[in-house]
C-alpha cells in the first residue's frame, strides 16, 4: 500500500485493503494520497501521479458533480504497451477527493470475442453442409426419374452429411477437453499400442492417397495420460499428416524420449506452412488453405483439439514446417514414472541375482 500522506484515515484504508478491486485515492488534480499494491500492475500512476488523461476527465467529472459514478476504458499498459480493458468506479470522498475502484475486464472481454467468434464460425460451419443436403435433396427429388443423376446426387449428399458429423463429433471432443484442467482416469499408455491403435484408424485414408506410414523411433515407451484422449490427439495429427500430403508420399510417425516427457512426432511431406501461419494454426475453425479443407473434409477443430488434450495433460503440441518441405507436429506429453521407476528397480534386482 502506497502512503504519500495522512490526509485519509487509517480506518478508511483498512475497509478498502479488504475489498477485491484495486484501488486508489486522489485529489482532483490527480496527486495520489493512498493506493493499493495492486494498483501499480494497470500501469496508470507515476510515482504518486495519475499520467492517463481519461482517467483525470473523470476525475474532474467526478468532482465537478460530487456524484458516483462507473466507467470502462480501454487504456495500454506503460511497460508492455498490451491493450487493457478497466472497469473504474469513482465516488467522491470528503469532498476533496476521489475514490477510484479498478477491476481489470480485459481476460472477461477476450473471452467475450472468443465466443462471439465462435458462434459466428459454428454457425457458418453448420449452414454449409446442411444448406448443401437441403440443396442435393431437391436436386434429387427433381431427378426422380433419372437413376444416373440421383445416385450422383445422392453420394454427395452422403458425404455432405459425413462432413457435418465429423463436425458434430469434433465439436463434441473439443467441449471434453477445452477447460485445460488436468484429465481424470489417467494411466501409463504404453506409445507402441499407441501408435498401432492409431494406424489401425487411419489406414484406410492412408491407402486411398497410396500414402506409406511409416514408424521408427525408440520403442517400449510409456507414457502417462487418458488413453482415448491421447488416440484422437495422434489420429487427429496423422489424419492431418495424411490430408495434406501429396499423393503417393510418405508419413512418418516418431517416438523417443527427451527428458521427463515422450516425444510423438508427425512428419509430412506436404505442402508446408508459411511462417506467418504457424502461431494461429491451433486456434479453432482456423484453416492455412480454406479451399484444401473443404476438398479434404476438414473441420478445422482438428489441432485446437490437440492442443487442448496436450494443455490438460501438462504437455504440449510443437510444430515446425517450410514450405515445400513438409510440416512436423510433436505430442510432448510427459512420461509414465511409475513404469520407468519399476523396470529400474527389476534391471537392478535382476544385476544383483546375477
Amino acid at each position: 500500500m502506497q502512503n504519500s500522506g495522512d490526509s485519509i484515515p487509517d480506518e478508511v484504508v483498512r475497509i478498502l485493503d479488504v475489498l477485491p478491486q484495486a484501488w486508489l485515492v486522489c485529489d482532483g488534480d490527480g496527486k495520489v494520497f493512498r493506493s493499493s499494491m495492486r494498483t501499480a500492475d494497470y500501469g496508470i500512476v507515476i510515482v504518486d501521479h495519475i499520467e492517463e488523461r481519461q482517467i483525470l476527465d473523470l476525475v474532474s467529472e467526478c468532482r465537478s458533480q460530487n456524484t458516483g459514478f462507473e466507467r470502462e476504458i480501454e487504456i495500454a499498459k506503460t511497460r508492455t504497451h498490451d491493450e487493457q480493458t478497466l472497469r473504474l468506479r469513482f465516488a467522491p470522498v470528503n469532498g476533496s477527493y476521489v475514490l477510484i475502484l479498478i477491476d481489470d475486464l480485459t481476460d472477461e472481454r477476450r473471452l467475450d470475442a472468443v465466443r462471439r467468434d465462435f458462434v459466428a464460425n459454428i454457425s457458418h460451419e453448420l449452414k454449409t453442409p446442411v444448406g448443401a443436403m437441403s440443396l442435393l435433396a431437391e436436386a434429387i427429388e427433381a431427378a426422380s426419374d433419372d437413376p444416373e443423376t440421383v445416385a450422383h446426387f445422392s453420394g454427395r449428399m452422403r458425404r455432405e452429411a459425413a462432413r457435418l458429423s465429423a463436425l458434430v463429433t469434433d465439436l463434441i471432443d473439443l467441449s471434453r477437453v477445452q477447460n485445460d484442467v488436468p484429465v481424470r482416469g489417467i494411466d501409463g499408455i504404453n506409445v507402441d499400442e499407441l501408435v498401432t491403435e492409431t494406424l489401425d484408424q487411419v489406414q484406410t485414408l492412408a491407402k486411398s492417397k497410396e500414402i506409406e506410414i511409416v514408424v521408427g523411433g525408440t520403442g517400449n515407451l510409456t507414457l502417462k495420460g487418458h488413453y482415448d484422449q491421447i488416440t484422437t490427439a495422434l489420429r487427429n495429427l496423422v489424419a492431418n499428416a495424411i490430408h495434406y500430403s501429396h499423393q503417393g508420399t510418405r508419413v512418418a510417425i516418431g517416438t523417443k524420449q527427451v527428458d521427463d516427457f515422450i516425444e510423438i512426432s508427425v512428419v509430412d511431406q506436404g505442402m508446408g506452412i508459411p511462417p506467418s501461419e504457424l502461431e494461429r494454426v491451433f486456434e479453432r475453425f482456423y484453416r492455412v488453405d480454406p479451399a484444401r479443407s473443404r476438398v479434404t473434409g476438414g473441420t478445422g477443430l482438428g489441432l485446437a483439439i490437440v492442443k487442448h488434450i496436450c494443455a490438460s495433460h501438462g504437455g504440449e503440441c510443437l510444430v515446425w514446417s517450410q514450405i515445400g518441405h513438409g510440416s512436423t507436429f510433436t505430442l510432448r506429453l510427459p512420461i509414465d514414472r511409475t513404469h520407468v521407476d519399476s523396470e529400474l528397480i527389476n534391471t537392478e534386482e535382476s544385476g544383483q541375482s546375477e
